[in-house]
Parts: C-alpha cells; sequence; structure tokens
C-alpha cells in the first residue's frame, strides 16, 4: 500500500528498510486487524457465491447442475464472486489501508514520548470514517475495488479450472494434490497481475481523507495518477503482489479442493 500511495520509496526493499527504521516492526502489521477479521468471512462468501453461480449457470444452460461448464460459465461466476466480495471488503479495504499509510514513529526514533496517532486501531479507524466521512466514506474506492475484483475473480478462477484441466491426466476426474498446489499458485500470480492497476487506483482514492478531496472520482485518479508519474505508475507493487500471491493461492485452493471433497464424501 506505501508504494502504490507515495513516490518516495525506491522500490520494495527501500520501503521495508524505512519502515523498520522509523517504526520498527510494528509498522509491518498496521491494519492486521481489519484483514483478519474480513478475510474468513469474506472467502467463504467469495467461494460460496462462485458455487453456486456455476451450478445456476449449469441447469440454465444445460439442465444438470453438474454439467461441464464452458469458460464462459466459469468466468461469469468468478466475477458474481468478485461483486459479492466488494460489499464485505471494501470498510476493511479503507481501513486497511488508513491504517497502512498512517506515520506513527517508534519512540525511540523521535525521541519523544509518541503522539496520539488519528487512528488508534482498525475499529477505531472504522468509527473516526463514519464520524468525519459519514457512512459512504466506508466505501471510498468501491468503483476501482469493484473493477478489480470483478476482473481479477473471473481470470482467478478460470485459470485455475484450464490449469487444472490441463494438468490433470485423462482418466482422472478430480485434480490430485500438486496439480491443485500449482494451478492455484498460477492462478493467483495471473489474477494479481490483472488486478494491480487497479488495486493502486483503488489504495489512492482510498487514503483520500474528507478534507482532502484529491480525487473526484475513479477517471479522473487514473488520469491524475498517469499524468503526475507516468504509466508505470499503475504497476506499483506488482511484484510484491505476484510473490505473495503465489503461496497464499497455493494453500487457499488446496483448503478449498479439500473441504469439497470432505462435505461430498461425509455429507452428500
Amino acid at each position: 500500500v506505501r508504494i502504490q500511495t507515495e513516490n518516495h520509496y525506491k522500490g520494495f526493499w527501500h520501503c521495508v528498510q524505512e519502515t523498520y527504521r522509523a517504526e520498527k516492526v510494528r509498522g509491518f502489521y498496521k491494519g492486521v486487524t481489519a484483514s483478519a477479521l474480513a478475510v474468513s468471512v469474506v472467502s467463504s462468501v467469495s467461494f460460496g457465491t462462485y458455487k453456486n453461480c456455476l451450478g445456476a449457470l449449469c441447469r440454465l444452460r444445460y439442465g444438470a447442475v453438474d454439467a461441464q461448464p464452458s469458460q464462459l460459465d466459469v468466468s461469469l461466476a468468478g466475477a458474481a464472486a468478485g461483486a459479492a466480495r466488494v460489499v464485505l471488503t471494501n470498510p476493511s479495504e479503507v481501513a486497511k489501508v488508513r491504517m497502512q499509510t498512517q506515520r506513527n514513529p517508534h519512540p525511540s526514533i523521535t525521541h519523544q514520548p509518541a503522539s496520539k496517532p488519528k487512528y488508534q486501531g482498525s475499529l477505531h479507524c472504522l468509527k473516526v470514517i463514519i464520524k468525519e466521512e459519514g457512512f459512504g466514506g466506508l466505501y471510498k474506492g468501491c468503483s476501482a475495488l469493484l473493477c478489480r475484483d470483478c476482473s481479477a475473480s473471473a481470470i482467478y478462477f478460470l485459470s485455475y479450472s484450464a490449469l487444472c484441466d490441463w494438468l490433470t491426466p485423462d482418466g482422472r476426474n478430480k485434480p490430485g494434490f500438486l496439480v491443485v498446489l500449482l494451478s492455484g499458485g498460477f492462478a493467483g500470480v495471473l489474477a494479481w497481475g490483472l488486478a494491480t492497476p487497479m488495486d493502486v487506483i483503488k489504495s489512492r482514492m482510498q487514503i483520500d481523507e474528507s478534507d482532502q478531496h484529491k480525487y473526484k472520482g475513479l477517471i479522473h485518479c487514473v488520469r491524475e495518477s498517469v499524468r503526475k508519474e507516468g504509466p508505470k505508475v499503475l504497476f506499483k507493487g506488482l511484484g510484491l503482489n505476484c510473490i505473495r500471491a503465489f503461496p497464499v493461492n497455493m494453500v487457499v485452493f488446496v483448503t478449498y479442493e479439500g473441504v469439497l471433497r470432505f462435505t461430498d464424501h461425509y455429507i452428500n
């Protein structure tokens, strides 16, 4: 978030060094509460929406929920999952971005007692935003987040499905453990590669507090960012997003497939 919203960092390692120098270890865990509170609910809604939408599309088009879906079906169900995520994640994204861009120098650096920060935690941040900006403040950057999550979720589920089909040997109807690991990891990288430009814009719109009004909307934010910093600004944090996405989504899809197979075997 700091790399995407501020232009004085020379790169990933410079950002790490500066954050540690000024704020020590706690600087790396800002906004973690908002993310932790949202992740389980958001993941279950996202995958649940995808599975149910895919089943509904198959029933509508082919007459059976378990029919083989087309790539278009998978993409549409993925986009629907992305749209469902936005309703739940936008407030936590705003809180996370505000917390992560807030400066709280460590007392050992300033040699003075720590000043009271504006946001004292993720939940306090949400309360302050509602008080100063109304409930609409919780949905700042919603248009950028919708563009990011709909397109990224479509490519996420489509690439995972396509890679699983490609890597699974003929005669097996379900992908093996290693296939799920690799397909999930690469699907995450592809999705974040597509999502990064809108992720940059989303973060910039969300740090725009009520007394700033720096950006008038999505298009204005894109135009101003590119005008001041060039097209490369839209790809800030791309490498970091992709490095993070591979292991995270390996675990996500292994868990998803494991839960599906467990419920199929013991419940159905």
